[in-house]
């Protein structure tokens, strides 16, 4: 062959290649370069779906760093048999998850399960970020055994699927290899949900007392353990069929540091945050102890902290103008006395959770009273204060 016809057979000629997208659900047609029988083809670098390229191999890589990593580790104790957990209805859409109701062993339980995001598609340092993260809730929790804290019972690292109902609620469909946790159920729901019920008639000054007690024992176990909760509301605090009050959702929990800089960051909810937390300073199991205060309040009022102002009023105010919910003037003077002292701005001026149970224990329930029902109530009882 001379070598203008070997020029004219190397020369590039536009044709059409038909290619499969790996992973891809269909067919794409690529512009392609090349001989005449198609060998050694070429496709042009403009026509080539890089992005679609990309996520198929972040995928790929995911999955298989996950299975490398369950292959080499150990199971844990806490490790349950999915064989055996049956997961029926969804009862709460979290921050983190979705928990539902279901059975394991034969009992009844809550399963909550970790949001991988739709499909699965999160890159790998996103998995691996969400599995320390789930790790970590379950090391605090597993070793955890108080009446007013929610029984551990189990969990799963994602490494065997799980039988999830299916929903027509395309933003919480989680797959079937998410991580799960499952703990004891308490049909009563969210203590949040049980003051919403009880908002216009109040609640009695002894189920108030009760309650609150429940909480401050919880939480003052918590602290002897060096567990920080940093996430203490009325939502994360669940009632038993006899409306016993249990800590739950150690998501963002902490193992105190010795050194209190070593806490930082702004974790927490909205109108529950200390000061110190709002401003990122070094903060430590006090930030609880302001939590509780702010619960205090709810409980007695049934009502919820700043409903009408946004984010950065109630953290300007907060910080700089030392806003609190207003005390009712029908409130045990024994009662608020223990509110502003758990929520002063001062962290070093708040009590200790152990403190704070002695001073609810010396209550005498007879020589107080409930909130007034909003139908006796005079105007203006839930505006909000600034203390001095």
């Amino acid at each position: 062959m001379d070598i203008g016809k070997r020029v004219e057979i190397g020369n590039v000629r536009a044709g059409k290649l038909k290619e499969d997208v790996a992973g891809g659900s269909g067919s794409k047609r690529m512009e392609g370069v090349g001989t005449k029988s198609g060998k050694n083809m070429y496709v042009r670098a403009d026509k080539f779906d890089m992005k679609s390229l990309d996520i198929q191999l972040e995928r790929h890589m995911s999955r298989a760093w996950s299975k490398n990593i369950d292959k080499q580790r150990i199971k844990e104790e806490w490790e349950i048999d999915v064989s055996k957990l049956v997961i029926g209805t969804a009862i709460s859409h979290g921050t983190y998850g979705v928990v539902y109701k279901g059975t394991y062993d034969d009992r009844v339980v809550a399963v909550k399960l970790l949001d991988w995001g739709e499909d699965g598609m999160i890159t790998t340092a996103e998995t691996a970020a969400l599995r320390a993260s789930f790790r970590q809730e379950v090391a605090v929790w597993n070793n955890l055994d108080h009446p007013n804290v929610t029984k551990f019972i189990g969990a799963s690292m994602g490494t065997s699927k799980l039988n999830i109902p299916s929903s027509s609620d395309a933003e919480h469909s989680i797959p079937a290899t998410a991580c799960c946790v499952v703990a004891e159920y308490l049909p009563l729901g969210s203590l949040k949900r049980y003051l919403i019920r009880n908002s216009r008639k109040k609640l009695p000054y002894k189920t108030v007392i009760e309650l609150a007690l429940d909480l401050s024992r919880g939480l003052s176990y918590l602290h002897s353990k060096k567990i920080v909760h940093r996430d203490v509301k009325s939502e994360n605090m669940l009632l038993s069929s006899h409306r016993r009050l249990k800590i739950a959702d150690f998501g963002v929990a902490r193992v105190e540091a010795q050194n209190p800089r070593d806490m930082t960051g702004e974790t927490g909810t909205l109108g529950y945050m200390a000061p110190e937390v709002l401003t990122g300073k070094p903060y430590n199991r006090s930030c609880d102890v302001y939590s509780f205060g702010i619960c205090l309040w709810e409980i007695y009022c049934c009502d919820m902290p700043y409903p009408n102002l946004t984010f950065a009023d109630v953290s300007s105010a907060v910080v700089c103008q030392n806003l609190r919910p207003d005390i009712p003037r029908c409130c045990p003077s024994s009662l608020a006395n223990i509110m502003r002292k758990c929520w002063d701005a001062n962290p070093e001026k708040r009590p200790e959770m152990e403190e704070v149970v002695r001073m609810l224990e010396a209550i005498d329930i007879n020589k107080g009273r409930g909130m007034i029902p909003d139908d006796q109530s005079n105007p203006g009882c839930f505006c909000f204060a600034r203390f001095s």
